[in-house]
């Protein structure tokens, strides 16, 4: 049987991580976990140059999002 575990009870089933979560949040070298900021995709004549620029540095999630986001990725 292809994909069968020959050794079976020993080794538990590996843990889905939620695909959406994995393309919207990554993790930095010192365990910060880093988000795009929201508020750039459209609308964006009505927002001055000053704010559409400060939009596009990463931001990171508080400590209690941040152990709910890591806990899906």
């Amino acid at each position: 049987m292809a994909g069968c575990n020959k050794a079976r009870g020993k080794n538990k089933p590996k843990m889905k991580s939620n695909r959406a979560a994995k393309k919207r949040f990554s993790i930095t070298g010192k365990g910060f976990i880093k988000h795009a900021s929201k508020g750039r995709r459209h609308c964006l004549s009505n927002k001055s140059r000053k704010r559409k620029r400060q939009l596009v540095k990463a931001k990171f999630l508080s400590a209690s999002d941040a152990r709910l986001v890591s806990l899906v990725i």
